[in-house]
């Protein structure tokens, strides 16, 4: 779908899988510096998870010599209510099956509004069950993924908002969690 606005990233999926997850993964240093990298999102707080995915996101642009992107609680609830959408009605895409995308999504917070005059947002997503459903798995996945690795290092974003739901958009997967990141900047 053609952006309506100022959207200026192109949107890829990315599914999780083994390989992906052992693949170059952020420093066993940064994750030792984000309490509950390695923990799952169905045995801790989903705060504890979200706040370990924002350390680890900032980790890799501080790794780069770029500023941490800020917490967006308008961002955030555009990305848990997509997670919690896809888990409950069982898809993985960044648009939903009534074909709503990001900015759809986005617009509905006013985190965008009419007298914005430039703006520019992104989406991640992922999941994964088990030991891959951890902020340092998703993460690693999202970096070894061309498309998620820029929305991550792109030094326009200063905000993002991060969604955690408990459960994977397939039926019949247990110990799984799905991850969203909403990338935000304002003119």
């Amino acid at each position: 779908m053609e952006p309506r606005t100022s959207l200026t990233t192109k949107l890829r999926t990315l599914v999780a899988c083994a390989l992906l997850a052992t693949a170059l993964a952020p420093s066993p240093a940064s994750a030792a510096r984000c309490p509950g990298a390695y923990s799952n999102p169905n045995s801790t707080s989903t705060g504890t998870v979200r706040d370990a995915t924002l350390c680890l996101v900032n980790a890799e642009r501080r790794q780069r010599g770029m500023r941490n992107l800020r917490h967006n609680a308008r961002l955030a609830e555009a990305a848990t209510r997509h997670a919690s959408d896809m888990v409950r009605r069982d898809y993985f895409s960044h648009n939903s099956p009534g074909g709503a995308d990001m900015v759809d999504r986005i617009l509905r917070t006013d985190y965008i509004r009419a007298s914005t005059s430039s703006w520019t947002v992104a989406e991640n997503i992922a999941w994964g069950s088990d030991s891959l459903a951890t902020p340092i798995s998703i993460v690693r996945m999202w970096m070894n993924s061309p498309g998620h690795r820029a929305n991550i290092l792109n030094r326009r974003f200063e905000e993002i908002g991060i969604g955690i739901v408990r459960g994977a958009p397939r039926r019949g997967v247990s110990n799984a969690a799905t991850y969203v990141n909403n990338f935000g900047a304002r003119g």
